[in-house]
């Protein structure tokens, strides 16, 4: 077992052993439909605390060689799949957080140096017949072309350099030659999976990652039971805790997501799972997504107050619905043409919630509001104040 090659299965028996743990072992069902087929390129964003990372310990453990783990998912919804022990425990698996690279290093070229050392330190001590470089690409290669043993790249945090580097556009483009140079139309990849908060960055001829099939807040895709709380599950835990189901829904409640599938479009109704969980443990309402990110952050955004922005913050502050055009993002944290694109960051951060077929955006709740409050009340608007002040807020 390795650190980052087949890290085996720790953390997701730490989410297993956890008071609460809601079962989202079917998104294996998913991913074992992608491998080695052209959709194997994945990319999920999601708000923070959404459960991204849960996903991918639980993606390592399932795929992972060199140890047994189907007791773990013993009883759990994917054992009783039939692809559940086809690909149990089959692949050479590399999970990465980006950001523990990122904020170990001085600069992108340091990190993704650091990066590639400590992944092929790895490979030569498994495969230390085959790999005889420091290239990583090569390394993959050649042991895929000896062994025939392919891998599965888990990326957690992908964006963060997009996030912390936010006007650095050479080193975003280095970041993105590297990923693409690495992934992209290699044999030895069976799943690459990246998971972050901002879809993949549309950069010049860079834009894409175009390999990548992507699941965000704008479009799930079949994604979106797997990442935050559905309704019933919410409905459970209030059951089995004693807690208004109202009550919860109108604090944490408000994420539409639509799932697409063959049959049907079907609408999930998604709740945070930090703030469920700590109301639920704590048996008290509160907020609790804001503890993981102070309301400056959400408030840089809404001073920009770009093309009537102010305007649309009191119309949702009411309760109501604003029409926003979200094709003209850009995927990124700067560059903003018009208010739609600002709403539409705020849509990826978890602090609106897109309906797709009005094409619109609101507030989702009541905690997310009081997010908005915090950061209006600093600023100089009185308007704002005066028309919350007066107005049905969430």
């Amino acid at each position: 077992m390795g650190i980052y090659l087949n890290p085996g299965t720790i953390e997701f028996q730490e989410s297993i052993n956890s008071e609460i743990y809601v079962d989202k072992t079917m998104l294996i069902e998913r991913t074992n439909a992608a491998l080695r087929t052209k959709q194997k390129y994945m990319c999920i964003s999601r708000p923070r605390r959404f459960g991204k990372s849960m996903a991918a310990d639980m993606l390592a453990a399932y795929y992972g060689k060199d140890y047994d783990s189907a007791a773990l998912f013993d009883g759990l919804e994917i054992s009783h799949c039939e692809t559940f022990s086809t690909h149990l425990n089959k692949y050479n698996v590399f999970k990465i957080n980006v950001q523990e690279f990122l904020s170990m290093t001085q600069n992108v070229d340091e990190m993704l140096k650091v990066l590639q050392k400590r992944l092929i330190k790895e490979l030569k001590y498994n495969y230390p017949e085959y790999v005889d470089c420091d290239n990583l690409v090569f390394a993959m290669q050649d042991i895929f072309s000896y062994t025939g043993q392919s891998f599965i790249v888990l990326i957690d945090e992908w964006d963060c350099l997009f996030r912390e580097y936010k006007q650095d556009e050479e080193a975003q483009r280095k970041y993105l030659d590297f990923l693409r140079v690495w992934l992209k139309d290699k044999a030895y990849i069976a799943l690459a999976y990246m998971t972050g908060i901002l879809p993949v960055k549309k950069y010049g001829t860079h834009s894409a990652l175009n390999m990548f099939m992507e699941y965000s807040m704008t479009d799930s895709g079949n994604m979106a039971e797997y990442f935050g709380f559905t309704e019933k599950e919410v409905e459970n835990l209030c059951i089995e805790y004693g807690m208004s189901i109202e009550e919860t829904k109108a604090w944490y409640n408000g994420y539409g997501l639509y799932d697409h599938n063959k049959q049907e479009d079907i609408l999930y109704s998604i709740y945070n799972p930090k703030s469920v969980v700590e109301a639920m443990l704590r048996h008290r309402f509160g907020n609790y997504w804001n503890q993981t990110e102070t309301y400056e952050a959400l408030k840089v955004y809404i001073q920009m107050n770009m093309d009537g922005l102010k305007d649309a913050i009191i119309e949702m502050l009411a309760g109501n619905s604003v029409r926003i055009n979200i094709g003209t993002f850009h995927n990124d944290m700067t560059t903003f043409a018009t208010r739609d694109d600002i709403l539409t960051l705020l849509v990826h951060l978890g602090y609106l919630t897109y309906d797709v077929e009005k094409e619109s955006v609101r507030i989702p709740n009541k905690e997310v509001a009081q997010e908005y409050i915090n950061a209006i009340s600093t600023m100089d608007w009185k308007e704002v104040i005066f028309s919350i002040n007066n107005s049905r807020v969430i």
